[in-house]
């Protein structure tokens, strides 16, 4: 294989896919009873030091009680994948949980601002970065799902993302094209917020998927939080309707509202106010450590997170707004 190019950013995880499989070979995949409180999920299957991945997109369907948890154990040195990265990744630099990140969108909560406690810790220089775009972490996941070390694409070509990223440029052998080699990404763990799942690890998901079943596929460990569990007899009477299988699970936690402040689509609207005195408390460090004690450490889970900030009041108010908004998409459609 000709390799034209190299870059210059870091490659934090292995690529070899038969590493992985010495460790995806040992996991278990009986069809176990799952089902654990969050602390004891996160307490047994995350560890300092891991490459941590998170599921969802944005603001939307991201596993927010579970990045709380992470915070409040104190979990550090870990490495963490940036896919459009937004409330997730402001609440994890907070903790200052990771030294590492392979970024393709992080810091910005979209058309809500720049988070400045994110901003500040990675202007540090305590993290690592390496760069990329959110197609190619969306492909070196696809790569690590299907088991193989790379998946060539033409993405970043000619750009400064790829100049500081771990791909490589090769010619293509059957086309003499030029190509990049995006290279398979394996996280130690990773956790998926989703709207059901039985007692094993079966999961459904609606909405947008975007790249969470490669995810699945892709990660050593993997933490499912829930909306609500169901019945085993209701997975299977529409077999389709799962996303991610059990035997690719290792703890199942039943969080209703676990994305909220964030979106969960056909559930709840996320919670702006909320987004946005977080983005603005960040502007005075002594109201920041306070606000932080108040919702993540001395909060002791996300049940009462919710009541403190608004309770389920505030979440009937967003279940209505998110239903309003798709009643509207209907009769749009008809």
């Amino acid at each position: 294989m000709n390799i034209a190019e190299q870059s210059m950013g870091p490659l934090f995880t292995s690529p070899d896919p038969d590493e992985a499989r010495k460790y995806f070979r040992q996991k278990s995949r009986a069809k176990a009873n799952k089902l654990m409180s969050l602390k004891e999920a996160v307490e047994r299957f995350i560890h300092n030091g891991d490459y941590l991945a998170i599921g969802g997109f944005g603001t939307t369907r991201t596993p927010i009680a579970a990045c709380h948890e992470i915070v409040r154990r104190g979990l550090k040195n870990m490495g963490f994948a940036g896919h459009t990265s937004t409330h997730d990744f402001q609440v994890l630099a907070a903790g200052e949980v990771f030294d590492r990140v392979d970024i393709a969108y992080v810091i910005g909560l979209e058309a809500r601002g720049i988070s400045p406690c994110a901003r500040a810790y990675m202007e540090s220089g305590r993290v690592r970065v390496c760069e990329w775009s959110n197609f190619s972490l969306a492909a070196r996941l696809k790569a690590a799902a299907m088991g193989i070390p790379f998946l060539p694409t033409r993405n970043m070509l000619g750009t400064d993302t790829y100049r500081y990223s771990a791909a490589k440029v090769m010619t293509c052998p059957f086309t003499e094209k030029t190509m990049m080699l995006q290279p398979a990404l394996y996280p130690d763990v990773a956790v998926i917020h989703v709207h059901e799942a039985d007692v094993h690890g079966n999961c459904r998901i609606r909405g947008s998927v975007i790249s969470d079943d490669d995810l699945a596929r892709a990660s050593k460990k993997l933490i499912i939080t829930a909306e609500r569990i169901i019945t085993n007899s209701e997975i299977r009477s529409d077999p389709d309707r799962t996303v991610i299988p059990y035997y690719l699970v290792d703890a199942v936690c039943e969080i209703p509202f676990g994305a909220y402040p964030s979106a969960m689509p056909y559930e709840y609207y996320s919670d702006e106010a909320h987004l946005k005195e977080w983005l603005t408390v960040q502007n005075n460090s002594k109201n920041f450590a306070a606000f932080l004690r108040r919702n993540i450490y001395d909060c002791p889970d996300h049940g009462t997170y919710i009541e403190i900030n608004g309770g389920i009041d505030r979440i009937k108010e967003l279940r209505a707004k998110e239903l309003l908004l798709h009643k509207e998409d209907i009769n749009a459609e008809l």
